[in-house]
């Protein structure tokens, strides 16, 4: 098919990295937007990185929604190109993008209109609540740009076509990390400015991808970006990316119950060593998530086309490399996590706060690591509602583990056990269960 990558025949290994890669790059660029601004919000002080932060988990659940149309290209149109079904291809593609600008459009409508009672959620002092009020409120008018291109870069990572989204985010990264100093300092304008270089960005992004679908026409010709939601379509795409958005989704409403509890226990520098620790969490979070949704990709077309064993071989490598670079992680935020944290908040009480979080939840990163690539076989073979169902469970576990290590007196650092641990938890039986199930789950293919 023109412009896709055929990863059912080839050298595994050369192919996973060659997809991977970009993936992760694309992955690093994106969290580098949040972590541009932490790094320049941050030399406002505690109280405004404290403000953004709290936006940050309305920014974690608004792209938590969003893979419901990423990971529903992925799998989708991953499977019909797989198939060598390309109009399966184009609709599955057409569809979910429909479906990105609906959801949208409703969800920032939504944070626009409730920004205040949802971020008095936090109980900060009034004028950080303002701050943070007037930041999501320009951060939910951009939120169609980011669903369009969370949408887009699903369908190109399905083609195999990974580095596209990788030079499109890089771009969009290079705007934001001019802007910021130039609106947060040169025109003194502070978190607004933070929150408008990051909108510009984004529609820069969104507009490129535009234009490599429809002018340059490296998938399809004459590619339909908005349709008539059809049935068939929307309902696949709904049923295979619906239990990884929610589950995604419901981890971000843990996120704000912790958020709160972190503000309880330790005012804004609570709150802000949760957010901020969370977005330098990401870094190992984004490395395993480029492979899995490489994973993803690779076994969801050799899965269609019933090369069992190249799934099964695909799977084992990209479990060792998450887990030599997840032992990587672990040394290095128990060791230097106060250094760590001092790049992005240099006040010495909110990096020696933020450090005590890097120290414990270090001891989790290999299991989330190896929870994520597991989530990236589940999800290549059309099997979403397992990690789902571990991630929930998991993730809601932390409400009642942290509500009883603070009573035990633990403070906030019995907040950030209740996170490590529950994480440990989830990588644990997401082994066993696939471990359990995949047997079954290929055996059809030999057929």
């Amino acid at each position: 098919m023109k412009g896709t990558k055929n990863l059912t025949q080839g050298p595994i290994l050369r192919q996973l990295f060659t997809l991977a890669m970009p993936i992760m790059a694309t992955s690093f660029i994106q969290m580098a937007y949040s972590l541009t601004d932490m790094a320049w919000v941050g030399r406002l002080g505690s109280e405004a990185i404290a403000a953004v932060g709290s936006v940050g988990i309305l920014t974690w659940m608004s792209t938590a929604i969003a893979l419901l149309n990423k990971v529903g290209a992925e799998v989708n149109v991953g499977q019909a190109i797989g198939a060598q079904d390309e109009q399966a291809a184009r609709n599955f593609a057409s569809n979910n993008i429909t479906l990105a600008l609906l959801i949208s459009v409703l969800w920032g409508a939504i944070l626009f209109i409730f920004a205040r009672p949802i971020i008095s959620i936090y109980e900060l002092q009034p004028h950080i609540e303002d701050m943070a009020v007037e930041y999501l409120r320009i951060i939910s008018t951009a939120l169609p740009f980011v669903f369009l291109s969370t949408a887009f870069t699903g369908t190109f990572n399905a083609a195999g076509r990974s580095k596209i989204p990788f030079s499109i985010n890089g771009i969009g990264l290079i705007t934001n990390i001019i802007l910021d100093p130039l609106l947060i300092f040169g025109l003194g304008w502070g978190t607004t400015g933070a929150a408008i270089a990051t909108w510009l960005a984004e529609a820069i992004v969104c507009f490129l991808f535009v234009y490599q679908l429809k002018k340059k026409k490296i998938l399809w010709d004459n590619f339909i970006f908005f349709t008539h939601l059809k049935k068939q379509y929307a309902v696949r795409i709904i049923k295979i990316g619906l239990p990884v958005a929610t589950f995604n989704t419901l981890f971000a409403f843990v996120n704000m119950f912790l958020g709160r509890t972190a503000s309880e226990q330790g005012g804004h520098l609570g709150l802000m060593a949760l957010t901020t620790g969370g977005q330098i969490e990401a870094i190992t979070w984004n490395t395993s998530q480029g492979f899995a949704t490489a994973l993803s990709a690779f076994v969801a077309q050799n899965y269609a086309a019933r090369q069992v064993a190249r799934v099964l071989k695909a799977y084992h490598t990209t479990l060792w490399m998450t887990f030599i670079f997840g032992t990587f992680c672990t040394f290095i935020f128990i060791c230097y996590g106060n250094e760590i944290f001092s790049i992005f908040v240099p006040e010495k009480a909110a990096y020696e706060t933020g450090g005590v979080f890097l120290r414990i939840d270090g001891y989790s990163q290999i299991f989330m690591m190896i929870e994520i690539t597991i989530q990236g076989v589940f999800y290549g073979i059309g099997r979403t509602m397992p990690p789902a169902v571990i991630s929930v469970s998991c993730n809601y576990l932390r409400i009642p583990m942290a509500l009883l290590f603070v009573s035990w007196g633990w403070g906030l650092p019995g907040i950030w056990w209740s996170v490590t641990i529950t994480s440990t938890m989830k990588g644990i039986i997401c082994l066993i269960w696939f471990m359990a199930i995949k047997k079954k789950a290929l055996s059809y293919q030999a057929d």
